[in-house]
């Protein structure tokens, strides 16, 4: 399993927020650069970028940022944050970004995904399914944010993807992101059961080594951690046992 460390861009800045709220956000003082050297120093070799203001806006204002992450960090980039048309992702594969992120427009416009998928290669996109989960354990998708719900489920949204040979999925649990409180491993297990042909990314709640084991258990390929390893309650001794013991 992958360790996929994650940085937030917001006006140029790395952040993290806590579940997904713009209100609460934390800053870090170092450059965003520098934090992806660091990753990669720490023997990662892959890196999850989400422009904040691309996400709010549509508008590539932190465009030279992700180019730099992207030739300089040392480090494979995949990109999420305000990619809405044919002419963006053609000009963010043309830049070097490994793999797109694809959210609400994954749910409200598949067809125009699909699209994409079967003109640029399944393998370049990422869907990125945010859920909540239902009393009865029902993930319902939230678009735009998390401000909405929708009336899609996880499954009924994976599956519509599954003949056009989707085969990155990265699944958050929307009431776990930022807030340090464990990962959703039941949910993980059941996509993984479902679908056992998706690479999952699990993303949100990861606090420590132990998570990471969990998921690596569940089959998860891979898993985003962002805050965990940006506050240190991940240490670079714990990751390099981890990635040797693979």
């Amino acid at each position: 399993m992958k360790i996929i460390p994650a940085i937030d861009l917001k006006d140029g800045c790395c952040v993290r927020l806590f579940k997904g709220d713009f209100a609460q956000q934390t800053h870090y003082s170092a450059e965003p650069l520098v934090v992806a050297r660091q990753f990669h120093d720490y023997g990662f070799r892959y890196l999850h970028v989400v422009d904040l203001d691309g996400a709010q806006s549509g508008q590539q204002i932190n465009r030279d940022c992700v180019k730099q992450l992207v030739a300089e960090s040392g480090l494979s980039v995949q990109l999420g944050g305000g990619i809405r048309d044919l002419e963006t992702v053609n000009a963010w594969l043309q830049a070097g970004v490994q793999r797109l992120v694809i959210g609400s427009l994954a749910v409200t416009e598949s067809a125009t995904v699909l699209a994409w998928m079967k003109e640029f290669g399944a393998d370049r996109f990422v869907l990125a399914l945010d859920c909540r989960c239902d009393d009865n354990g029902v993930p319902w998708l939230a678009t735009h944010g998390w401000v909405r719900q929708s009336d899609v489920t996880l499954w009924d949204c994976i599956a519509r993807y599954e003949d056009a040979g989707l085969r990155h999925v990265l699944c958050t649990d929307v009431s776990r992101d930022g807030a340090m409180s464990g990962p959703s491993v039941d949910l993980y297990r059941e996509i993984r059961e479902r679908f056992p042909a998706i690479e999952l990314q699990a993303s949100g709640g990861v606090r420590n080594i132990s998570d990471l084991k969990d998921l690596r258990s569940l089959g998860a390929a891979g898993a985003i951690t962002g805050r965990a390893l940006l506050d240190g309650c991940i240490t670079a001794q714990e990751i390099a046992s981890f990635q040797q013991n693979v």
